[in-house]
């Protein structure tokens, strides 16, 4: 395989970040359009060639090349190293092809904006940071692609910083973020000292297979890195960001939000599988984090009103789904779900950001309505991917990657402690009740927005540049999933057979006691739960056309009380937890700061001490200076006393014999 190849991925994106950097005022949108978009379209070309050279080796090992020795000490070594196997192979793909589909609608959509040159430079620096994240064979690597995306997220949400909320929805998802990174900076570390000074991930993987990692390291590594990848994918408790993230431009939630970083989590964990899978009880930790996850995102989903924000809640349920997918042992059923996540949901975003250019920036569904008339080709692309977000059954992708990750769930055991485990049937049926929930709230948009009578104005037409990126994903979205398909239906398990060298050596790092919380196969499920699976998102459907799809529909809103409502609509309340134990102590920590509160304190206490310190200086001048006095005028006195004693007169010695001796006699007769 051509050594080239892979450093010139990176390359293509990285060189059209760094042009449009520098002649952003001098390039012309066009020119930009077209240099990012074929930037990261040359990527692709050399991603599918890439796959064709991998898939067609006799052979299964990985191809790996080493580019440079980043650091070496006595207790430390780091490369930087890339790493082709079918895992890496499966992520270069999803970013580079959806990137291009979603830079090819952006040269487009942002033409007429100002700032088109600096949004493409950091939509392809996103892209090289990304492509460098997943083909890293380093975890120091990895970590720089990692704090990359980052980034590059910062960037995009704060893209339009002139509005405040931007940049505050910006700096959100900067810190919550960093929180995880120095989680996972906490984990590199302890693996680092623990396993010889080398972050390589096929070393990492040897020392947890041959059991040089202790099981206490094991456990606190994947903990760490748990956290990291938590952090970065929003699930709880880091979750709140990602909606806010929406301030950015769609064409950022489409590449960002939806398709490529917030799956960095995921991809991490199913890199490192064989290490989570050495750590049950983190493992039970990943599992339940993403059913909660997915059920909360998707009652969240269910009473939101602006569009964007029901596909960010959206995204973050989907994510829970395959933490529950890691969390269960199935990384394989984990990427399949995020590739057909990928496809469906950045079509969702781009159709989205069709819809609102065209409403006038309007973002409320209530607001929307009767644009299946004015749209038809818009609408039939969204209720594609609403239809695949939603899992219907066999003829969606999202169908069978959902149901990949239930019929895993339902054997599954997850341990809790020595001889109690959790049932997986338990897990299975919060995912099934968040299928339901994902069909009622995504049917519910295309019911308020597309069917009845205009509610706003509607103008201009969709330019074919951006038609032609939502064509392509409406048939992935549709087709992608026919690539792993259950033994119930079609026995074809190309995905799955493709990863098959990646997992060959994954039972040789799980020991006797782990392997209590891992499903069996979903071909050895019984039949009826694909029928479970398909008929929970066919009845959400059904309930959505019961209340919103009919001429006179029951409901608009969703009832309840106000307050459970605005709960819900503001994401759990999780923000307002963390407005009191966090943000608010850190605002009167700055306050006093601003206002030299602390230093006037420091200050008045100095004064104070230095004025006592002068006052105890006089005390004890004044007394020192009394006593000197006093002692010198006792001792000049009795100078003088002795003076008049001794003024050398005979007759006043006897004098003073005399009077002594008697008064010695009169002592003595009194006694």
């Amino acid at each position: 395989m051509p050594g080239f190849l892979l450093p010139l991925l990176i390359l293509s994106p990285l060189a059209a970040s760094v042009i449009l950097f520098l002649f952003a005022k001098r390039i012309s949108a066009r020119g930009a359009g077209l240099l990012a978009a074929g930037s990261v379209g040359f990527s692709a070309v050399i991603s599918m060639v890439l796959a064709f050279l991998l898939l067609s080796r006799t052979n299964a090992d990985p191809f790996q090349i080493t580019l440079w020795e980043w650091m070496r000490t006595a207790d430390i070594s780091a490369h930087m190293s890339f790493l082709l196997d079918p895992v890496s192979l499966v992520m270069i793909l999803v970013v580079t092809v959806v990137g291009f589909l979603i830079h090819l609608y952006a040269a487009r959509y942002m033409a007429d904006d100002p700032g088109i040159a600096r949004f493409f430079g950091c939509m392809t620096l996103f892209v090289a940071a990304m492509l460098v994240l997943v083909l890293a064979s380093d975890l120091f690597c990895l970590f720089i692609g990692w704090e990359g995306v980052g980034l590059c997220s910062y960037l995009l949400i704060g893209f339009w910083y002139e509005n405040p909320a931007n940049t505050a929805a910006a700096r959100k998802a900067f810190y919550i973020t960093r929180i995880g990174d120095t989680a996972m900076l906490c984990g590199l570390l302890l693996l680092m000292t623990s396993a010889g000074g080398s972050l390589q991930i096929s070393h990492i993987l040897s020392a947890v297979t041959t059991g040089q990692l202790s099981s206490s390291v094991v456990s606190g590594a994947a903990l760490f890195l748990l956290i990291g990848a938590l952090a970065k994918s929003a699930q709880i408790p880091f979750q709140t960001w990602l909606p806010d993230a929406m301030a950015g431009p769609t064409p950022t939630s489409a590449l960002i939000h939806a398709a490529t970083m917030v799956t960095a989590g995921v991809y991490l964990i199913a890199r490192l599988h064989m290490l989570f899978t050495a750590a049950p009880l983190v493992m039970t930790l990943m599992a339940v984090t993403g059913t909660l996850t997915l059920l909360m995102a998707a009652c969240t989903a269910l009473v939101q009103t602006d569009l964007k924000r029901i596909l960010a809640w959206s995204t973050i349920s989907q994510l829970g789904y395959m933490f529950l997918a890691l969390g269960t042992g199935i990384w394989q059923a984990a990427l399949f779900h995020l590739v057909t996540h990928a496809f469906f949901k950045a079509l969702l975003f781009l159709t989205a950001g069709a819809i609102i250019a065209r409403v006038h920036h309007e973002q409320n569904i209530f607001r929307m309505g009767g644009l299946f008339r004015a749209m038809p080709g818009v609408a039939a692309a969204f209720l594609a991917g609403a239809s695949a977000l939603a899992g219907l059954p066999l003829i969606t992708a999202g169908f069978y990657s959902k149901e990949m990750i239930l019929s895993s769930v339902w054997p599954a055991s997850f341990a809790l402690a020595p001889g109690l485990a959790l049932s997986g049937h338990l897990l299975w049926g919060a995912a099934l009740a968040g299928a339901f929930l994902t069909a009622l709230y995504i049917f519910r948009c295309v019911f308020i927005i597309f069917p009845g009578q205009p509610q706003t104005a509607i103008s201009g037409r969709t330019p074919r540049l951006m038609a032609i990126p939502l064509a392509c994903l409406a048939f992935l979205s549709l087709a992608g999933g026919f690539v792993e398909m259950p033994d119930a239906l079609v026995p074809v398990h190309l995905f799955t057979h493709m990863l098959a060298p990646a997992a060959a050596g994954s039972s040789a790092a799980i020991s006797p006691d782990a392997v209590s919380h891992i499903a069996i196969s979903g071909a050895e499920a019984p039949r009826w739960l694909l029928l479970a699976g398909g008929i929970a998102p066919v009845a959400g459907l059904a309930v959505a056309w019961v209340l919103w799809g009919r001429t006179r529909p029951v409901m608009r809103e969703v009832p309840g009380q106000a307050a459970i409502v605005s709960l819900a609509r503001a994401g759990s309340g999780t923000d307002r937890l963390y407005d009191v134990f966090f943000v608010q102590p850190f605002r009167f920590l700055a306050w006093l700061t601003r206002h030299d509160i602390i230093d006037g304190l420091i200050t008045g206490a100095g004064r104070m001490t230095r004025r006592l310190s002068l006052f105890f200086l006089q005390v004890r001048a004044g007394s020192l200076g009394l006593a000197s006095a006093g002692t010198i005028t006792m001792t000049r006195e009795g100078d003088l006393l002795l003076t008049r004693l001794q003024n050398g007169r005979v007759r006043w010695y006897a004098a003073w014999i005399v009077a002594g001796l008697c008064a010695a006699l009169a002592s003595a007769l009194l006694a």
